[in-house]
């Protein structure tokens, strides 16, 4: 997932990117010219939210299924993990000491990788790519099995998040992959398993975000720009930690959530979360 800077344009001759084989027809039709280039790409980041609602999050789908195995390991007394690389990672921090989410998401952070903090940025995008660095990071974690590692990958063809799969189920956690399916059928995996992310999951969510990120394109702009998968990412995950709690809420049990520090009696309440959950939680450290 990368950000590209793009030339100012005629709004009104933008158009959401085709997902398949059609972009080039799709070229030449022309826009409504009562649309911007904004209002396009909040209709394509809508119409992938509505693809993740039909086909991943209704009853006994990939969200409900990712929801109970949260909600199984924090009644058995398991720790949640999340990691991505990149861009992947603002999803992972979005499930992190966030007011309405699970207290119990822990970020496993791999130096160098989370997010674009280090120069060149280009060296987390080396780093995707290094083998054995995976299995050092979660072997110096305190992950352990009958946890819940949640690895996010847009492309899911990277060693990083492939090892981290793997190593991971090795050591006992179960694993909930999040990301595009249909790049393992576009593209070629760039690790040494040939595997991609998704073989190598207990639950996939599929965020149906097309090979490339960018859902625009715009005659006169040579690339197609405006990324989706962190909205979309993050709704679905969201999504899931919303069903996680809801799950335990059925079976008795008080989901430990985090209010926001910014309404009255919030900081209090997450005081009493920290002190009844603090073995589980390593962000207090």
């Amino acid at each position: 997932m990368s950000a590209t800077d793009t030339p100012a344009a005629d709004q009104s001759t933008a158009r959401p990117t085709p997902p398949r084989a059609d972009r080039d027809q799709d070229a030449a039709r022309l826009p409504d010219p009562g649309e911007t280039v904004a209002t396009r790409y909040l209709d394509a980041a809508a119409g992938l939210l509505a693809r993740v609602r039909a086909e991943e999050a209704g009853p006994g789908g990939s969200v409900e299924q990712a929801g109970r195995l949260l909600a199984d390991t924090i009644a058995a007394g398991g720790r949640v993990f999340a990691f991505g690389a990149g861009h992947s990672s603002l999803a992972a921090q979005d499930l992190v000491y966030r007011a309405g989410g699970l207290a119990l998401v822990n970020l496993l952070a791999v130096p160098g990788a989370v997010g674009v903090d280090v120069r060149p940025a280009t060296l987390g995008s080396a780093l995707e790519r290094v083998e054995g660095l995976a299995t050092a990071v979660l072997d110096a974690s305190p992950a352990r099995a009958g946890d819940v590692l949640v690895v996010i990958s847009l492309s899911g063809r990277n060693a990083l998040p492939v090892e981290m799969a793997c190593h991971a189920r090795a050591l006992g956690l179960k694993v909930i992959g999040v990301t595009s399916v249909v790049y393992a059928s576009e593209t070629g995996a760039r690790n040494p398993s040939g595997t991609f992310l998704k073989d190598h999951c207990d639950v996939v969510l599929d965020n149906k975000i097309p090979v490339g990120d960018a859902v625009l394109a715009l005659d006169g702009i040579a690339a197609p720009f405006a990324p989706a998968s962190t909205v979309v990412t993050s709704a679905l995950l969201q999504a899931t930690t919303a069903s996680a709690a809801a799950v335990l809420a059925a079976r008795g049990i008080e989901p430990p959530l985090l209010r926001s520090g910014n309404v009255d009696g919030g900081t209090e309440w997450n005081a009493g979360v920290f002190d009844q959950y603090g073995d589980r939680i390593f962000y207090q450290d």
